[in-house]
């Protein structure tokens, strides 16, 4: 039996996951938490063997969500899940420890395709998204510049551009409004 943990800060798309994998005979979905705090204070307890986890959530976010979960539970393999489809997003998260990568509009057997291929040792990032990956390595004059932005500032820039306040932003990682306003500087900067 492989034990899933999902993680994903809507509700509607937790529950949707959970009864998709439930009809699946191999697969036992152990917990449904709604935050990367959550999850990896669950995997802390408990050793899942998929971690089925959306980047974008408020908090810590599914980027340090997924090194977190590495550290506290060597055992769990990470599968993002994501609306976003363009680079640096999984990169980033292939590079932060995550074994698969997969987009929430793919069908649900290629979500039971990827837990199996991952459950089994190999990595998994969806068709669509690997060709768009290996295009961009190839196309060096379209260098996306969001590539250039540390994890946090990229954490911060989604939050910015989903209209969350400084002081919102602030509070939901643990750090000043300065600090913020350091880290926006620092990406209008990099991205002129």
């Amino acid at each position: 039996m492989i034990k899933i943990l999902v993680v994903d800060d809507h509700d509607l798309v937790r529950t949707g996951i959970v009864r998709i994998l439930k009809d699946v005979k191999d697969f036992e979905v152990v917990a449904a938490v709604g935050s990367g705090e959550d999850a990896v204070e669950y995997c802390r307890k408990q050793s899942p063997d998929i971690v089925l986890m959306d980047i974008s959530m408020p908090g810590i976010g599914g980027l340090e969500a997924t090194r977190k979960v590495i550290r506290v539970c060597d055992t769990a393999k990470v599968i993002c899940i994501s609306m976003h489809k363009d680079n640096p997003f999984p990169t980033k998260i292939m590079q932060a420890g995550a074994h698969g990568f997969i987009t929430k509009d793919a069908e649900h057997s290629e979500m039971t395709n990827a837990i199996y291929k991952v459950h089994s040792g190999q990595k998994y990032v969806s068709p669509e998204i690997a060709q768009l990956i290996a295009l961009g390595q190839l196309d060096s004059n379209d260098d996306n510049p969001f590539g250039e932005l540390s994890d946090r500032e990229l954490e911060i820039t989604m939050m910015i551009t989903r209209g969350v306040k400084v002081t919102e932003i602030a509070k939901r990682l643990n750090i000043s409004a300065k600090t913020v306003n350091t880290y926006r500087y620092r990406m209008f900067d990099k991205l002129n």
